[in-house]
Formats: structure tokens, sequence, C-alpha cells
């Protein structure tokens, strides 16, 4: 695929995160574009490829528009904007009186995305996703990684979706209709590791991480999750049980995290502590 090559004069900054930065038209608020960093070339493409593949699956996703370059090097998607939008998780800080609505409408959300079958040969499984981290990951003993690559193993496959980020600020509403972004690691397989996310975003994270990211204190945090299990998981079911269940899943996602930041991330490892 063939970059457009677009000027930043015509757009202005609007935000930031761990790949790159996100811009705004200057004359036209219908785009949007995702920059990344100097030397991702790769990254996009394999984005802007795969967002296209999730938006033609119907997935309610902002719909892709072109992968451009910019005068400097730096690659990226094109997005039509979503106007007026909020995500769930700066919806619920900034109205915490409604975190029940929120939480239940995020869980019926991530239910429906869970419940959509694939292709298995047009997308990556998770498991696969898992293990290349694992293998990489140099702050585990080969015993420790001998344990959770079974634990990954062990786990039931399934051949739905999964949207690979799944935190509640990656889900946004607008004029009365919800949306996932930030798909780029969308790929099938067994939800709990898609919800693992959640909780990890919601329980084990530390209280200054989550006020920066999710705009809402732990406390408000917490209750999100307690609102979104009864909707996901049913109210017959105990919230005990399925947090044991849901802890090894939240702390497999130290591999990402120590792989983003290079040293070993002890309070999400402690959510192994079943599996090692």
């Amino acid at each position: 695929m063939e970059a457009i090559r677009i000027s930043l004069d015509d757009y202005v900054l609007a935000g930031g995160g761990a790949n790159g930065e996100s811009y705004d038209h200057k004359t036209d608020p219908s785009i949007m574009l995702k920059l990344y960093f100097p030397g991702k070339i790769q990254q996009p493409l394999d984005e802007m490829i795969l967002a296209r593949k999730v938006y033609d699956l119907g997935i309610p996703t902002p719909e892709p528009g072109d992968y451009v370059v910019t005068e400097d090097g730096r690659y990226g998607i094109r997005f039509h904007r979503i106007m007026d939008k909020k995500s769930y998780s700066r919806a619920t800080g900034d109205n915490p009186q409604e975190v029940a609505r929120y939480a239940g409408e995020f869980a019926r959300m991530c239910l429906k995305l869970h419940s959509t079958k694939l292709d298995v040969n047009r997308f990556e499984n998770v498991k696969d996703r898992y293990y290349r981290l694992l293998e990489a990951n140099p702050f585990f003993t080969s015993a420790e990684k001998d344990k959770i690559g079974k634990f990954i193993s062990d786990t039931p496959d399934e051949d739905t979706a999964i949207h690979g980020d799944l935190q509640y600020s990656n889900a946004i509403f607008a004029g009365g209709k919800s949306y996932f972004i930030d798909l780029g690691d969308f790929c099938y397989g067994n939800h709990l590791f898609d919800v693992g996310m959640v909780y990890l975003c919601c329980y084990l994270s530390g209280e200054d991480f989550i006020k920066e990211t999710f705009h809402m204190p732990k406390s408000l945090a917490m209750r999100f999750w307690d609102e979104f299990v009864p909707v996901y998981f049913g109210k017959d079911r105990s919230p005990k049980d399925i947090e044991e269940e849901i802890r090894p899943y939240a702390g497999l996602k130290t591999l990402i995290v120590e792989r983003d930041t290079g040293s070993p991330m002890p309070e999400f490892r402690a959510a192994l502590k079943s599996v090692l």
C-alpha cells in the first residue's frame, strides 16, 4: 500500500500516547490523524490493513481513511472522526453517579464483540501473540516461562473476536452510538484474555496511573469493574470466583508492560501467583 504524502501544516496536535500522536485537521473537523513516532513504518501499515478488515466485519469502529506519510518521514493513518465523542472512562470520571450505566453499556459492547465469530485464517490467535511476548521477556526464569506457557496453552480456544487492548478508554460513544477504537491488537481467541485488561485497568493499576490515564480515582475504577461484572458474566456467578478466574489473565498483561517499560512489574506479576 502506497502512503499518501501530507503536510502537518494542515493539522493541529490533539494528544499523545505510547506509540505516537493524534492530530485534528485545521479546517475539516471530520478528519483525524494518528501519527506514529519516527522510525515506525510497518506498524501503521499493519494497523491500517487491520483497521480496514475490522471495519468491514461490521464491528463498530471509526472508518479508516488513508495510509499517510509526512514531510519528516513519519507514517500514520487518517480516520473519519467521530464528532463530539467521549470515552467510557472520561464519561465515568466526569459523571461518577452514572458509573453503573457506563459500565453496563461497555459490558454489553464487549459481549457483542466477544460473540463475533471470525475467519481464523485472516486474523492472529491471541495465544501466538502471548507466546512471542513470553519468549522475548528477559525477566521471567525458564521454569516460570514454562508454567506461564502451559497456562496459555491450557486456556480453551475460541474463534471469536477480541479487542486486544480492552481498556474502557478504548470505547467511545457519540450521537447514540458506541465504537471501539485503537484496534491495532485485534485478534481472535478466548474472551478472558480481553477481560483481563479491564480488570487490570480497574483493580491492579495504581492510583496515580488510573487518575492520569482514566481520569478518575481508583475507588471509582473499582466500582466500574463491580458494575461491569454482573452485566458481562451474569448475576448468578460469584464476583469472587470471577475475580479469581480473571486475575491470571490480567497478570499476563505484565508481558506487554515489561516489554514497553524494560523493567519487571511486581504489582502485575502478583496476579500470576496461581500460575507460578
